[in-house]
């Protein structure tokens, strides 16, 4: 089968590496293609040019090159309906419809969703202006939850810690911080609670668990300073126990499957809940409808099933003949690398050398990289490689990875330094 991979980053370069291990792809003939792809999904798949917001160019790449399954890494096309385009020439996609998508495309779509199915998330007000979201205000106690409505590479989440900052916030957000994602503004009850990650698989009917995770989203050591996409991340999370998993399988994963069945709107690919764990049990915080970055990376690192496969049976709705997902018992921990300045204004062009960086069995993921004529790899983005290695637990894990980490050579890039570090303490 020729299948076509559309995205650039690290979670992508994770889905090429284990995509070219699926028996979907063992043929002589059949052809892996990655768009744009970057240096490192090279390595795996044939890297063209290809325009994923050009549904018209999608579609003719797509009969020219007969490919029988195209797999939509980023939010961006799946909010933006490729998965529907696709679908109406009759190709497989992994990745929900546009109607679907609006669980990672609108917190408030969202938010209503989980009222309207009686899914346990935080109390919230939508609003359409500074005025109405300044009055909300009100409604809460601080620390206030500000969330732009719409897709905003991960950054348009704000914790204002007292009222002032909330005002502030919210001006900068309906001032145009977010372009149109903050058109409208979410305001959320704080909840208090540990963070984790839980992965499902559904054509939207069957669901499958694919594992769980936890991430790191503040920029500096000790969960400081602004929001990022995530500066690392590590899986299995121990927080999330198999209790726990069952209840969010239970109480939040198949209430939102059926429910958007039931309005007509199937959900069909990967399902990721970010959760708080609270005291009155996991919470809903938000969804992607798309992998994480960086959970793809841990997760891909410890998948053992046909990844292959599974997206196919999602694809054409054939998950129930599917066996359980199968994930090994090590743990994985990834690392980013980051160029200086991220998250506001990256230093890119930066030099990267990682010659041994991968000799003690660690996995290096490009996520912001190119490639120079003369063969020099350098950055061209905020996050830049995503470090990756196992171990029998997190405390093993982390030093495989930062042993990695320490034989790169990347003047113009940092990375934190206790990625896992409340389950290192666990551990102790």
């Amino acid at each position: 089968m020729n299948i076509l991979l559309l995205g650039s980053g690290g979670r992508e370069h994770a889905l090429a590496w284990k995509l070219a291990q699926s028996s979907l792809l063992q043929r002589d003939d059949d052809t892996f293609y990655a768009a744009p792809g970057n240096p490192g999904i090279a390595d795996h798949a044939m890297c063209i040019d290809l325009d994923a917001g050009n549904h018209a160019s999608v579609l003719e790449f797509c009969g020219e090159k007969q490919i029988g399954l195209v797999v939509i890494g980023p939010e961006a096309p799946l909010v933006d309906g490729l998965g529907d385009s696709l679908r109406a020439v009759g190709i497989s996609v992994f990745g929900p419809s546009k109607a679907a998508a609006q669980l990672e495309g609108s917190k408030g779509f969202t938010k209503d969703l989980c009222e309207r199915a009686g899914i346990p998330t935080a109390g919230y007000i939508r609003t359409m202006s500074l005025a109405e979201a300044t009055a909300a205000l009100d409604k809460f106690d601080a620390p206030y939850v500000l969330k732009a409505d719409g897709l905003a590479a991960g950054k348009g989440v704000v914790i204002a810690e007292t009222r002032a900052e909330a005002t502030e916030a919210l001006t900068d957000m309906f001032s145009g911080r977010f372009g149109e994602a903050g058109a409208e503004v979410v305001i959320e009850e704080f909840m208090r609670g540990e963070e984790a990650s839980f992965f499902a698989l559904t054509d939207g009917a069957t669901i499958l668990s694919f594992g769980c995770a936890q991430d790191h989203k503040r920029v500096g050591e000790g969960d400081t300073g602004p929001n990022t996409g995530g500066m690392g991340a590590y899986s299995p999370a121990p927080v999330l126990t198999p209790m726990l998993r069952g209840e969010v399988l239970e109480k939040i994963i198949a209430p939102t499957v059926k429910k958007l069945a039931d309005e007509g709107m199937a959900y069909s690919g990967v399902l990721f809940a970010g959760l708080m764990l609270t005291d009155q049990g996991p919470k809903l915080i938000e969804y992607n409808c798309r992998f994480g970055d960086p959970e793809c990376q841990v997760l891909m690192t410890r998948l053992q099933s046909d990844l292959g496969e599974l997206m196919l049976a999602c694809a054409d709705s054939k998950l129930a003949a599917c066996d359980p997902v199968k994930m090994s018992d090590d743990v994985a921990l990834t690392v980013v690398m980051a160029a200086k300045g991220y998250p506001d204004t990256p230093e890119k062009g930066g030099t990267i050398d990682l010659d041994g960086a991968e000799e003690g069995g660690a996995k290096v993921f490009h996520a912001g990289t190119r490639r120079l004529e003369d063969g020099t790899i350098v950055a061209s983005g905020g996050r830049v490689l995503n470090v990756t290695a196992t171990g029998k637990n997190v405390t093993e894990a982390q030093a495989a990875a930062y042993k990695a980490v320490y034989a790169i050579d990347f003047p113009s890039g940092f990375c934190r330094r206790d990625i896992g570090w409340r389950e290192v303490e666990r551990e102790r």
